[in-house]
């Protein structure tokens, strides 16, 4: 039998600068978002200037050609205005770039899809709103280190022998892996309610068209109809009333 690979137990200090390290990730500011457009190949080096460093390979790509124009064939991305993209488009990319992991094209797609629109959200109002998640995710980040430190003590109190290194990190894995699923299938819940009111809106403008329709139908059908005029007596009924 092989031999168990062991491995000395790290302290508290350990575990939390490991974690930090493990967790560090790249990421786009809100300022540095570029005013200008971009063509194709200013926006892959782009994206790939900012967040390479998240790749797990050296050789990986941060984004390339194929994965714009799949986005954009897939309706998860507008297709470019003259060969450029737009701050707003870059913004989408980011969240696409994110999200891929997590969730499908699908849930993507109906997610993002209000975003793509010019109405009811602005450009101004979607870089706002970048701003905005930007900071909350800044916040989040703390959470997430409490919660993968808290795995590393479960791992470490409940396993009968914690110094094994295999043992210590499939269970690991294995809760983070818990941790994730169960927030992917809340994400998912809540992207299959957003596309329940989104069908449920489209009906109901459907059927505001089909009656504003019907309505404007009846008040053409009644223009056209004749008006109602008065009987005309005959010339010799009024004759025989004056003489009596």
């Amino acid at each position: 039998m092989a031999n168990k690979d062991k491995k000395e137990m790290k302290t508290p200090a350990e575990v939390n600068r490991e974690l930090r390290e493990r967790l560090r990730l790249d990421f786009i500011l809100p300022k540095d978002i570029p005013e200008l457009d971009l063509y194709m190949e200013q926006l892959t080096t782009y994206m790939d200037q900012h967040l390479k460093n998240n790749s797990r390979g050296e050789d990986e790509r941060t984004l390339t050609k194929t994965m714009i124009n799949n986005y954009t064939k897939n309706g998860l991305l507008p297709p470019p205005e003259k060969k450029k993209y737009t701050p707003k488009q870059l913004v989408l990319l980011v969240y696409i770039y994110y999200l891929k992991n997590v969730i499908s094209i699908t849930d993507i797609r109906r997610l993002l899809g209000p975003l793509q629109e010019s109405k009811p959200y602005s450009d101004e109002e979607q870089l706002r709103l970048y701003r905005q998640i930007f900071e909350m995710e800044k916040q989040q980040f703390f959470n997430i280190e409490d919660s993968v430190e808290r795995a590393y003590e479960i791992t470490r109190k409940k396993l009968s022998d914690p110094e094994d290194k295999y043992l210590s990190r499939m269970s690991l894995i294995c809760l983070l892996g818990y941790d994730i699923f169960s927030k992917k299938k809340i994400i998912e819940q809540l992207i299959d309610e957003m596309a329940e009111e989104e069908e449920a809106k489209k009906e109901k403008e459907e059927e505001e068209k089909k009656k504003m329709a019907e309505r404007e139908k009846e008040e053409s059908r009644q223009r056209r109809r004749p008006a109602k005029t008065a009987p005309l007596k005959p010339k010799n009924m009024e004759k025989h009333v004056k003489e009596n």
